[in-house]
This record gives C-alpha cells, sequence and structure tokens, in this order.
C-alpha cells in the first residue's frame, strides 16, 4: 500500500496498518506530529518529498493507493490519476471533498476514517480515532451563546495591488474555522480557495486573522510577521488587537488526526482564552 501523503499514513497508522505502507509522498506532512507519534512516522519509506508523482507511485507496485485529498489522483501535476493506477492493478481510496457548501464540521474527516477502517476491518480503531477527535473538538467549543468571530485565513502576505488569496466556504478549513467559533469572511464563496480585494476586506473588518503555515517558504514568524506588517489589513480589527493564530496546512485543509487539534489552536488564538 502507498499512500499519497503525510496526513493518509498517519490516519492508517492510527487504524493499525503502518506495517502495510511500503511508502509515502509528502512527509512535510509529519511536521505537526510529536514524539512516538513523530518517530513511528519517520519510519514509513518516503517515495517522494513532494506530492508524489506517478511513476514512483507504480513503481511501487501496490494493491492499493490511499490519499487525503482528490488533487492526489491527477489533481496536482505529475500525480496519478485513479485510472493510470488501475491500469496498473492498484485501487484507490481518497476522501470525498462532497459536502455541501459552506462546510461547517469535519464530517469529511469522521467518514474517511470510518471508511479506510471498514476497508481494512479496523472499525474498532476507527471508533476509537473519530471519538477522540470529536472530544477535541468538543472541548474546544466556545461556550454557548459566543459570538462568532470574523476570521480570515491568510497563507500568505498580501501583495500590493492584487486581490488577498483565502479559503472560500467550501472547504475543510471552513468547517474548522466554524467549529473552533469563527466566522470566515469569505464563506459565501463556493470554492475551496477563494480572493477578496483589499476593501472587501476592510469593509468586513475581519476581527482575529488565521495564519496557514506550510504554503510559503517564509518560516512560521516571517510569515506571520509579513501578514501583520502589511498596509492592506493595517486598518483591521485583527491586526489593531494582535490577534493572529499560526497553524499548519496539514491538519487545517485535509482530514488528519490532528484537525482536533487545529480546532482547539484557532479557538484559543481568536477567542483569546487560555
Amino acid at each position: 500500500m502507498v499512500t499519497m501523503d503525510g496526513g493518509a499514513a498517519a490516519i492508517l497508522t492510527e487504524l493499525g496498518q503502518s506495517e502495510r505502507i511500503v511508502g509515502t509522498a509528502a512527509p512535510d506532512f509529519f511536521t505537526a506530529f510529536a514524539g512516538a507519534e513523530r518517530t513511528e512516522l519517520d519510519s514509513i519509506p518516503v517515495l517522494d518529498p513532494g506530492q508524489g508523482n506517478s511513476e514512483s507511485v507504480v513503481a511501487a507496485k501496490p494493491d492499493l493507493v490511499v490519499g487525503i485529498s482528490s488533487y492526489s489522483f491527477g489533481g496536482f501535476d505529475g500525480t496519478p490519476s485513479v485510472e493510470r493506477l488501475q491500469q496498473a492493478g492498484a485501487a484507490s481510496l481518497v476522501a470525498c471533498d462532497d459536502a455541501p457548501s459552506p462546510v461547517q464540521n469535519i464530517d469529511a474527516t469522521y467518514t474517511f476514517i470510518q471508511q479506510a477502517a471498514t476497508v481494512f476491518g479496523a472499525q474498532a480503531q476507527g471508533t476509537q480515532l473519530v471519538d477522540r477527535i470529536k472530544a477535541q473538538v468538543a472541548a474546544a467549543a466556545p461556550a454557548p451563546g459566543t459570538a462568532p468571530v470574523r476570521v480570515l485565513a491568510l497563507s500568505s502576505a498580501p501583495q500590493t495591488g492584487q486581490p488577498l488569496m483565502t479559503q472560500g466556504g467550501s472547504g475543510l478549513a471552513n468547517g474548522i474555522i466554524t467549529l473552533a467559533g469563527g466566522q470566515n469572511i469569505a464563506a459565501d464563496q463556493d470554492s475551496d480557495f477563494a480572493s477578496l480585494s483589499t476593501e472587501q476586506v476592510a469593509a468586513l473588518d475581519p476581527q482575529a486573522i488565521v495564519v496557514i503555515t506550510g504554503f510559503s517558504p517564509q518560516s512560521d514568524a516571517e510569515l506571520t510577521a509579513a501578514i501583520r506588517s502589511s498596509p492592506a489589513l493595517a486598518s483591521t480589527t485583527a491586526v489593531r488587537e494582535n490577534r493572529l493564530v499560526t497553524v499548519p496546512q496539514s491538519i487545517t485543509l485535509s482530514p488528519s488526526v490532528l484537525n482536533g487539534q487545529a480546532v482547539a489552536t484557532i479557538a484559543k488564538g481568536i477567542h483569546g482564552t487560555e
């Protein structure tokens, strides 16, 4: 079995299937893990440090290829399509992203975990993992009656004269922000990724900014500082009150063992709780 990303590898490891993984792509997804979990994940052979080129995946001769994003199956340049894998004798298992927009939860994560658990006859482990994530989400939920915090999600600093690229309403990130007690100011855009003009951002006035790391070559601190100092955001409540919170894209944009951690991190950051 091959995983197209470290996120899928982590889920399968939680389901007790790590020994079946002959290799993975995108091991950068492991950086959000620590301790014994990270050590176990780091022991998985890396087929491709990038997004999983077709030649490397097919050469591993897997009978099953698993990924947490449909983009990994022909959507990203060089990745194998489902049809190419079928020709090579491999089945595919991928998390579906067909939830109605705007996404309000992380049910896609729970569904994928349960689907994978069923495939491997690991229903008990799947139930335990889902219950653990649900408990983390419940513990992070704001108190009843708490007003949603207007949130802008950014993975790069605004560029002069260009729209701000952010997260739309149809992606898992919108569900995570919602569960954390946030209201994504671009949730009305029916797409995973969205754009807003500087005028729109000023009018919507985000109260908090979620800095999504993992795409920029800058360090987390450098990226956060660049966003904080952007003239396009200077008038926002988020910058004036210095309410910025950093989360990795690997646990925010797609199904992950650590989706509950992402909810908790964002909830703490946008509500200013300890």
